[in-house]
């Protein structure tokens, strides 16, 4: 009987790991995709005030963190065309890599979006080393 609920135990935890499991990018590989101009869509999340204070160079402001509510998820709809249309890999980039960005993730994922396609910047753009790559201010 231990036995068994040990082994049910353990298929629910593998089994809700791999469903929390999302696909991450370092800030290394997304300043060398920078660097050598890759295409990639940089989808940042921020609300409009972090947005102009920092920013990756190239990314879509979309305002919608926390991507909580039905309004901040409609922030993304706009993208949603212009993601179908391209095969480019999608970085979500939010303030710190965490929940608005894993459900913006999510979010797409819903709108018919391959989860293949769908990374997040590990560390958010707090977590971003690479000043010489942010944008400041508007």
């Amino acid at each position: 009987m231990l036995k068994k609920i040990t082994l049910t135990l353990a298929l629910s935890l593998l089994t809700a790991t791999a469903a929390m499991a999302f696909n991450y990018i370092e800030p290394q590989e997304m300043k060398e995709l920078l660097d050598k101009k890759k295409p990639v869509i940089l989808l940042d999340i921020q609300v409009a005030g972090e947005y102009e204070k920092h920013h990756l160079p190239g990314s879509i402001e979309t305002n919608s963190y926390p991507t909580k509510s039905d309004q901040e998820k409609k922030q993304l709809d706009k993208m949603i065309p212009i993601i179908k249309a391209s095969s480019d890999p999608v970085v979500i980039v939010c303030p710190q890599g965490k929940g608005g960005a894993t459900r913006s993730v999510d979010y797409l994922k819903s709108q018919g979006i391959a989860e293949e396609r769908l990374q997040i910047l590990t560390g958010g753009i707090a977590g971003w080393p690479y000043q010489e790559l942010t944008v400041t201010g508007r």
